[in-house]
C-alpha cells in the first residue's frame, strides 16, 4: 500500500476515535438530530461548507469541468444565488426551531405533505449518499494505484460513513466537519498555483483543450448547450434553497443571529472553494488530456489524479497534493454523513414519531434512528453496487443531477412558499410536492428506460427531447402550487401563526 493510503487510513482512525468520544454526549433526540441546538459560529460555518462541498463538487463538478471546461461554472453558480436567498431566511428557520423540513411542510400543508415530502427527500438523499460511496471508491483506487478497485473502495467508504453517522448523529457530523472544512479550504487554496504550473499555464491549456472548453456554453455538451448549463444552474439552486441538511444545521445553531451570520461567511467560503476545484479540474485535465481521451482516466476522478500528479512531483507542491487527497476524503466522509443523517431523521421524525409512536422514549428514538442510518446506508450502497456488478457505465454527474432535480422540484417550491407566501394552501403544497416528484421520476427514470428513442444529446448525457428534466418538472411543480392554491380556500390565520407571527395578531385586531 502507498503512503497516501496510510495517511488516509490514519485520518479516518482519528475521526473514528473522535466520533466515539463525541458519541458519549448523545443523550436524547435533540443531541442526535440537532446537536442540542448548541453549535457555535465557527463550527456552524465549517459544517455548512461541508454540507454543500461534497463529491458533487469534487467528483460530479470535476467530471463536468473535464468534459465541458469553463462552462461547468454554471453548476456551482446556482448554489451561490441560492445561498443569497437563504441568507434572508436563516434567522426565521432557526426561530421556528424544529428538526426537519417536514415540520415546516406539515405546519403549512398538513400531514400528507409531510409524508410525501419525506418520501421524496429519502429518495433524493439516498441517491446523494450512494455517489459519495462511489467517490470514496475513486479515491482509494487512485491512491493505491489500482491495488484497491473502485468497487472495493466504495464498499470500504460505505462502511466508514455508515459507522461514523450511526455513532454520534449531528454531534459527530458537525464537529467532524470542523477539521474537514479547514482541510478542504487549505488544500484548494494551496494546490491551485502548483497544478496550474504543472499543466503549463493558460497558454498550454488553450493549446491542448478543445475550443468548446472556453465557451460560455460548451457546444458539444448537450443537444441545447445553454439549456444544459441552465439546467445544472437551476437544479443546484433549487436543491440549495431547500436542502434539509442545511436546515438541520440552522436548527442546531445557538441562536438565529448565529445562523444568519454563518450563512454570510458560508457564501464566501463556498464560492472560493468551488471556483478553485473547477480550476484544479480543468488544469488537471490539461495535464492528463491524452489519458482522458484514451479512456485511461475517468473524468470524475480528475481532481484526484491532479492531486496524485502533485504528490508525485515532489517539493512543496507534493504537500498540497497529499492535502488535496485528504480534502477529497474529507468531503466524501462529511457529505456522506450529512446526507445519511438527514433521511434517517425524516424516518424517525416524520413517519415513526408522527404516525406510529409519538410517545417513544428518547433512548428508544436514538437507538431506532441508528438502525435506520444503517438501513438507509445499505440502500444507498445497493444503488451504486448493483450497477457496478452489472458493469454499467456510472456517471456521478447524472446521479447528482437526478438527486438535485428530485429534491429541487418536489420539496423546494412548497417549502419556500411555506416560508414566504401566505396564500399557499394545503392542497397547493401537496399538489406541488406530488407533481414535482412524479415529473422528476418520469423524465429521469421512466422515459430513459422505457422510451430510449426520445433521448437526445451526447452519449451518457442525454435528455428527453434534449431538454433537461429540471425545466418541465419545476414548471409543473410551481404551476400546481400557484394554481391550486389560488383555487382553494385561503389558509386560516392560526395556520400561519408560527411561521408568520404577526398574521394571527393582525387578523384578531381586524376582527
Amino acid at each position: 500500500m502507498t503512503v497516501y493510503l496510510w495517511l488516509i487510513l490514519g485520518y479516518l482512525l482519528v475521526l473514528g476515535a473522535y466520533n466515539f468520544w463525541r458519541a458519549r454526549r448523545v443523550k436524547n433526540q435533540d443531541d442526535f438530530m440537532v446537536a442540542g441546538r448548541s453549535l457555535p459560529l465557527t463550527v456552524m460555518v465549517f459544517t455548512l461548507i461541508c454540507t454543500w462541498i461534497g463529491s458533487g463538487t469534487f467528483i460530479a463538478g470535476a467530471e463536468y469541468a473535464a468534459r465541458a471546461g469553463w462552462s461547468s461554472m454554471w453548476l456551482p453558480a446556482g448554489a451561490w444565488l441560492g445561498i443569497i436567498v437563504i441568507f434572508f431566511l436563516a434567522g426565521k428557520i432557526r426561530t421556528f426551531g424544529q428538526y426537519t423540513v417536514g415540520d415546516i411542510l406539515e405546519e403549512r400543508y398538513g400531514k400528507f405533505a409531510r409524508v410525501f415530502g419525506a418520501i421524496a427527500l429519502i429518495i433524493a438523499f439516498t441517491t446523494i449518499v450512494s455517489y459519495q460511496f462511489r467517490a470514496g471508491g475513486y479515491i482509494l483506487n487512485v491512491v493505491t494505484k489500482g491495488s484497491i478497485s473502485v468497487a472495493e473502495g466504495q464498499a470500504i467508504t460505505a462502511a466508514f460513513v455508515i459507522l461514523f453517522t450511526a455513532l454520534g448523529g449531528m454531534v459527530a457530523v458537525a464537529h467532524t466537519d470542523l477539521p474537514n472544512g479547514i482541510i478542504i479550504v487549505l488544500a484548494c487554496l494551496g494546490a491551485v498555483p502548483f497544478i496550474v504550473s504543472l499543466a503549463g499555464g493558460w497558454q498550454h491549456a488553450v493549446q491542448v483543450l478543445p475550443a468548446s472548453h472556453f465557451q460560455t456554453f460548451a457546444q458539444d455538451f448537450g443537444e441545447y448547450p445553454a439549456l444544459k448549463a441552465g439546467g445544472y444552474f437551476l437544479a443546484t439552486m433549487m436543491l440549495l434553497m431547500g436542502v434539509q441538511s442545511m436546515y438541520q444545521k440552522f436548527y442546531s445553531a445557538r441562536s438565529p443571529r448565529d445562523a444568519k451570520l454563518a450563512v454570510a461567511i458560508w457564501i464566501v467560503g463556498t464560492i472560493v472553494v468551488e471556483v478553485l476545484v473547477i480550476v484544479i479540474a480543468i488544469y488537471g485535465a490539461t495535464a492528463n488530456w491524452d489519458a482522458l481521451q484514451a479512456g485511461k482516466i475517468d473524468p470524475a476522478a480528475i481532481v484526484l489524479v491532479a492531486a496524485e500528479n502533485l504528490a508525485g512531483a515532489g517539493g512543496v507542491g507534493a504537500v498540497f497534493g497529499v492535502l488535496l487527497l485528504a480534502a477529497a476524503c474529507a468531503v466524501v466522509i462529511s457529505t456522506g454523513m450529512n446526507y445519511l443523517l438527514s433521511p434517517s431523521t425524516n424516518v424517525m421524525r416524520d413517519i415513526y414519531q408522527r404516525f406510529i409512536n409519538a410517545e417513544a422514549s428518547q433512548k428508544k428514538m436514538v437507538a431506532l434512528q441508528k438502525i435506520f442510518v444503517v438501513i438507509i446506508g445499505l440502500c444507498a450502497f445497493a444503488i451504486i453496487f448493483i450497477p457496478t456488478v452489472l458493469n454499467l457505465k456510472i456517471s456521478v454527474l447524472k446521479y447528482s443531477f437526478f438527486a438535485y432535480t428530485m429534491y429541487g422540484v418536489s420539496i423546494t417550491p412548497a417549502l419556500l412558499a411555506a416560508l414566504v407566501w401566505k396564500r399557499a394552501t394545503r392542497a397547493g403544497g401537496v399538489a406541488s410536492i406530488v407533481s414535482g416528484a412524479a415529473m422528476a421520476i418520469g423524465f429521469e427514470l421512466v422515459i430513459p428506460n422505457a422510451f430510449p428513442g426520445l433521448m437526445v444529446g451526447p452519449a451518457g448525457y442525454q435528455d428527453p427531447w434534449g431538454v433537461p428534466s429540471i425545466f418541465p418538472a419545476l414548471a409543473v411543480s410551481v404551476l400546481c402550487l400557484i394554481v391550486v392554491s389560488l383555487l382553494t380556500k385561503k389558509p386560516d390565520p392560526k395556520t400561519l401563526a408560527k411561521l408568520f407571527p404577526t398574521s394571527l395578531e393582525a387578523q384578531l385586531n381586524k376582527e
